[in-house]
This record gives structure tokens, sequence and C-alpha cells, in this order.
């Protein structure tokens, strides 16, 4: 505290000069105090001056608070402005928003403990709440994402990208007939097609296999053994057993036929089809026995459940279908823009010709797995709002009990936007600690979901994730950058908006109704 005292006989206008004579003319002599204030300000640099005019008659005249004009410390106050000097230019100047003492005050507040009146309870719940919240954010975005990723994964990688078939025709018997007989030229002209990689005839069929007193309905896919190479799911599964190189002594099964059946590599699989031999009986079901050479998991349950390949000549020769094919397996560069190739693959196929492609089959389910990803992230979204909402309840039980610290602090000069940013930090920091942490927790949740979901599965007795209700084997996770981006900006976003109305309470405080009492 620096302490200069002028005499004076024009209180009102003091010159640079001291006056230290007594005035002539019998005015009162008037002694001016002027006191430099180390206050939070001074972190900058720039302490508060206080000038204080006293004269021998009753009135007082106080001028206001004003600080330095120079950025200078309090220790250099003296030196700067010596006793018996004053009148230096005043400026109004104030710290620049978001200043290091506000950060110091919030800080202290923070780590205050509750008997200080610091944190409270309410704080540490926001915190946990914010964090629980971000982390089911994250993890349930990483799921949605995960599942969409392996559904199409698995359906692209084991089905057609396009199929292409011919409307149905009455026979003289009036059976409908959809088999292709030029199917070779087609086929050649499908292929022509820029965009298109690979296009195979096929002959499919629905029958029942029959292994050690078991039995399953399958569908059974006729495929050249060339074209079987070239499935991604088939060709190269994640599990498989046998050599496909031997597909055309045998037949290929789904690894979910071969455990339903019980039957491994070199069994016998007895294939019933009821379109059979007609005869004047009537139509007798056709039986015969093939050889297991190949097993494989494609990833996905209902595939592996019911899919057996037969080699396409032996196809056509049980079905009864020589000479002809049932459809055409198309493949693409870029599966998702294949709705582009629709007109180009009519046109090039015919007029009796239709395309059946890899999103009118699963229409029904992208649009409910979109559904539930608006709704999930709308639910989610609320989650985290309930959690920042506990903020504010911290906040105004911290506000409460800094009352008086806030009625000192106006006193000494510091405005209300200096009050409000140190309340707003102290919300926002919480928000922002929550939120770190909730992104990691996802994270590692996203990354370690198969191990977590064994362990919970075996603690369950096997009950938590049921393939054959799902499709999927294990639980999918695909972090994706945008998802933890969109999960960190709303709670961000969420937390220092509710932050701001407890901040603004306690900016508008009255410093005078603060210290009433104290």
């Amino acid at each position: 505290l620096i302490l200069s005292v002028h005499e004076g006989k024009n209180v009102s206008r003091m010159s640079r000069a001291p006056h230290r004579k007594r005035n002539t003319n019998g005015a009162e002599t008037a002694h001016t105090l002027l006191l430099g204030i180390n206050t939070p300000g001074s972190a900058r640099g720039w302490p508060l001056a206080l000038s204080l005019t006293i004269s021998r008659q009753p009135q007082i005249r106080r001028h206001p608070v004003t600080p330095l004009t120079r950025p200078v410390r309090c220790r250099r106050f003296a030196r700067e402005y010596p006793p018996n000097q004053i009148g230096a230019p005043t400026v109004q100047t104030s710290p620049p928003p978001f200043a290091g003492f506000e950060w110091m005050i919030a800080w202290r507040y923070l780590r205050a403990r509750r008997a200080e009146g610091g944190v409270s309870v309410m704080t540490w719940i926001s915190l946990v709440g914010i964090t629980l919240a971000v982390f089911a954010l994250i993890a349930t975005l990483a799921v949605r994402s995960g599942f969409r990723a392996e559904f199409v994964d698995t359906i692209l990688g084991a089905n057609a990208h396009v199929t292409v078939y011919n409307m149905a025709e009455t026979q003289a018997n009036g059976r409908l007939d959809r088999t292709m007989p030029n199917y070779a030229e087609t086929a050649a002209s499908v292929a022509a097609v820029p965009g298109v990689t690979r296009v195979a005839p096929l002959v499919k069929g629905q029958v029942m296999a029959t292994a050690n007193g078991r039995n399953a309905g399958v569908e059974v896919f006729g495929i050249a053994a060339d074209d079987l190479k070239t499935i991604p799911r088939i060709a190269n599964p994640e599990e498989a057993q046998g050599d496909i190189s031997r597909f055309n002594d045998g037949i290929a099964i789904g690894s979910g036929v071969a455990r339903e059946l019980g039957v491994g590599i070199g069994d016998s699989l007895r294939i019933i089809s009821p379109d059979g031999v007609k005869t004047a009986f009537g139509t007798s079901p056709r039986v015969k026995a093939y050889e297991v050479t190949y097993i494989f998991t494609a990833g996905r349950y209902d595939i592996d459940r019911t899919r057996v390949y037969m080699p396409f000549a032996e196809a056509q020769s049980y079905f009864n279908r020589e000479g002809v094919a049932d459809e055409l397996e198309v493949m693409v560069d870029d599966p998702e823009t294949v709705d582009a190739l629709v007109l180009p693959l009519l046109r090039a196929a015919g007029e009796r010709a239709q395309v059946w492609t890899w999103r009118d089959s699963s229409s029904g389910f992208l649009r409910a797995l979109e559904i539930e990803d608006n709704v999930m992230f709308i639910i989610m979204a609320i989650l985290v709002l309930i959690a920042a909402m506990n903020i504010v309840s911290g906040l105004i039980m911290l506000v409460k009990n800094k009352g008086r610290d806030i009625g000192i602090l106006r006193t000494m000069g510091l405005t209300e936007g200096a009050i409000l940013r140190v309340f707003f930090i102290c919300g926002a920091f919480t928000g922002l600690i929550g939120t770190a942490l909730g992104v990691v927790l996802g994270c590692l949740f996203a990354i370690y979901v198969d191990p977590i979901f064994s362990v919970v599965n075996y603690l369950s007795g096997g009950g938590v994730w049921d393939p054959s209700i799902r499709g999927l084997y294990s639980v999918p996770a695909k972090l994706q950058l945008g998802d933890v981006i969109s999960a960190i900006a709303l709670s961000l976003g969420l937390s220092f908006v509710v932050t701001i109305f407890p901040a603004r309470r306690a900016a508008r405080m009255n410093p005078v109704e603060a210290l009433r009492y104290e």
C-alpha cells in the first residue's frame, strides 16, 4: 500500500505542483491521499488507485476508483509517483477477458474443500454423469456404425451386388417359367457394362438336406468353381475346412449346416428336392448324395445356416435346368453407387430382364437401422443434457457459498464480466473434464468390445448375445472420427450453455447485500 499526501487549495482541480502553504484568503487546506492497492488486477501489472480528498470542513469528497494509467506494479508506483506528486493523466483501462487472475480464482474455488465452501457433492455427481453420458453416446455410435458396416460387408461379401433375372412367362402346362435360356449371351452383354467386374450364371433351389438322421432346410446355389472362388466371404471366410479346389468333386456347405447335421469334410450329405422325376403316379422327390468337400463360415448366421453350393453343371442336372440358368449374379466396382447402373444393366440384359440390387433386398433393414440411429442419438443427447443440468445445481450452490467472496471482489474493482467468467470457468471445467473422461472410456470400449462382451456373456451363462437372433457372431464396433467429434461438440456445447445462467446470477449479485451481515 503506497500512500501519498497532497495539500492543495483547490481540491476539485488539483494541479501537478503541490501547494504547501496555507491559503492567504483563509480557505481551509485539504489533504489528498493517493492509495495504490494491489488487487487481482495487478496480475497484469495494473493496480488500482484510490484518491481520497479530506478537508477540514464537514464535507468529504471522494474521487472514484480508477486504474493507473501505466502498467506498472505497486513496487514501482512509489518511484513513478513519489509522495506529494499526483495528478497523472488517468485513462480507463481494464484487464483482458479470461485474464490470469480469473483462472486463478476459478481454480481455487474448484480445488477448495467442501468445508471451505468449495465444490459440492453435486459437482462430483455432474462430473460423473457427464462422463457416463458421453461414454454411452460414443459406445452407442460405435456399435451402431459397426453393425451397419458388418451387415453391409456380409451382404456384399457373400451375395450378388445386382441380380438379373427374366420376368415370369406362363407355359402351356400353366406353370410359370423364369429361366434364362440364352444366359451365356446375356452374361456377356451385361459384363460389357462399365463398372461391372464379374457376371456368373446361377441355378437356385430350396431342398431338404439330411444326414445322421437329422434334417435341415437349405438353399442350393449352382455356380461354377471359378466364380465361387471370387466370392470374398466364401473363398476367404473367417473360418474354413477342406479345400475349395475340390469343389467340383462334391459340395460346399456353411458351418451352420454342418453343425446342425453333424457332418464334416468327406462325409456324405443327401439332398432331397420335391421337384423330382415325373411319373404316371405323379412327381417323385429327387434324392442324391454328395460328398462334403468344403465348409465355410461367412460370418453371418443366416448364410452359414442355410447355404449350400453345388457345381453349376450338376445343379442344372439335379434341378432339371439343362441348358438354362435361373439368374445372373453381377458384381460391380462400387456397390454404394449401384443404383446408377440399373438402367444400363436393363438395356444390356434384354426386354424380359429385371434387376434387383442389394439395396432393394436389404431396404427394410437399412431403413430400420437409419431410424434406430436417429432415435438412439436423440436419447443419448437427452442423457448428456440431463447430466449437464447437474452443473447448474453445483454452480448455484457454489455461488451461495461464495457470496461474501463475490462481494469483496466486486468492491475491489472486479467487473460483472470478470465474476461471470470466473464461475463460467468453474462450470466449463467440469464439463470439459467429464467429456474428456467419457471420450477415453468410450474409445476404450469400442476398441475392446469383443473381450468385454465375451466376459459378460460368460458370466451370464451365454444369454447376452445370441447369433441366431442378431445374425452376427460377435458385437461389431467401428470407431469413427465423426462420431467422436459429434459427441464432444454436443457435450461441450450443452455444458457451456447451461453454465452461463448461474454465472450470470453470480455476476449480478449486489456486493452491498452480499456483505451486509459480514
